[in-house]
């Protein structure tokens, strides 16, 4: 079934059905394909409908072939050039602002302790009777 079809081989094929995953097309009378809707078109693509129609005749480029599934999985994306990012009239990004660790001062701030001091400063407090509740 798939044994003509290759990896990196582009063909020509005909919309045979969508699904909002993706488009199936058919390679030839008894083979079709997957074309998924990351491999439709460049940039978002929130309705294939919006693109393709059963019976559009489309380039595609086979991306794998699964023999023991017998699934070809197909790009019509791979087949266009890529657009040119439009910089124009667009805002530039903002940068996140980057976290960064603050050092601390030289001397510990009045009132935080390490756990170590802590640590014994509850065991002399446990040591001592006029805290004891009884």
């Amino acid at each position: 079934m798939t044994a003509k079809y290759e990896a990196g081989q582009v063909l020509t094929g005909k919309v045979t059905g969508i699904q909002p995953y993706g488009a199936f097309v058919s390679l030839d009378e008894s083979t079709q394909g997957l074309v998924h809707i990351s491999e439709i078109t460049h940039g978002f693509v929130k309705d294939i409908n919006d693109i393709l129609k059963v019976g559009d005749e489309v380039n595609v480029k086979v991306l794998s072939v699964d023999e023991g599934a017998g699934k070809i999985a197909l790009s019509i994306r791979a087949t266009e050039e890529a657009p040119a990012e439009k910089t124009e009239g667009r805002k530039p990004r903002k940068k996140a602002p980057q976290q960064t660790m603050k050092t601390p001062p030289a001397e510990t701030p009045q009132g935080f302790n390490t756990l170590k001091d802590k640590l014994e400063e509850w065991i002399e407090q446990s040591k001592r009777e006029d805290l004891i509740k009884k």
